[in-house]
């Protein structure tokens, strides 16, 4: 066994709240060396999701009329500006000590970048950086986008990969704070879209090859809620 393991958790949908919950809670018992650094791989239903200095006037469309069709607009504690979750989104949430891993922010980005990237080219995706611009893009577009908070150490929140999610709703939004790019997807990209269930087998092994010994979780350990309606 690793002297380090890393809990994996695959959540399949859950409500972001929740799962901000789950962060949160997980982190603070990481900090404190009550239980081992942890990944969730997961998706959400559609919700918005404010960085701590996201300006209001990112998102384009009205609140009202965005949760009339049945999203969520929630402020956050993590970096970057404005983006969307939903369904046919992967998303990874690392609670990692950073702190004993010796890795600053700068790398930390790019590792989660380079994950993304090593998923992408196993289903023969060409994911790259654009210098100053966290996240990957492809084929022109931006693919996956990163925003992370470290505290006291320990990192939360982390990155979102879209493999085949509705992108019309990232009309109501600037992206990631940019002006004038485009947003794409794994299925807009490749003649079928790939399962879920495939793009999250290739980024467990990537992340286990970035960041090393991933423990897939026992059914005992502690669950998030399940998503309302999935």
């Amino acid at each position: 066994m690793p002297d380090h393991p890393i809990t994996l958790f695959r959540f399949g949908v859950r409500e972001y709240r929740d799962a901000f919950k789950w962060q949160q809670e997980t982190a603070v018992a990481v900090r404190k060396g009550l239980q081992p650094e942890a990944i969730a791989l997961l998706e959400h239903p559609p919700v918005f999701t404010l960085g701590r200095r996201a300006p209001r006037e990112h998102l384009l469309a009205e609140e009202a009329d965005l949760r009339a069709q049945g999203a969520d607009i929630v402020e956050t504690d993590r970096g970057g500006d404005i983006t969307f979750h939903g369904p046919g989104q992967l998303v990874c949430y690392p609670i990692l000590d950073l702190k004993r891993r010796d890795m600053g922010p700068v790398d930390y980005v790019r590792a989660l970048e380079s994950v993304m990237i090593t998923t992408l080219r196993s289903f023969g995706v060409q994911g790259e950086r654009l210098p100053g611009f966290p996240g990957v893009w492809a084929g022109g577009g931006k693919i996956g986008a990163v925003g992370v908070r470290i505290q006291g150490g320990v990192s939360t929140h982390g990155f979102a990969l879209n493999v085949d999610p509705d992108l019309d709703w990232f009309a109501a939004i600037i992206p990631c704070g940019l002006p004038g790019i485009s947003v794409t997807s794994m299925a807009s990209l490749l003649p079928v879209a790939p399962s879920m269930t495939a793009v999250e087998d290739n980024a467990a092994a990537a992340l286990d090859l970035t960041f090393g010994a991933l423990v897939p979780a026992h059914v005992s350990e502690p669950k998030i809620p399940v998503a309302h309606g999935s």
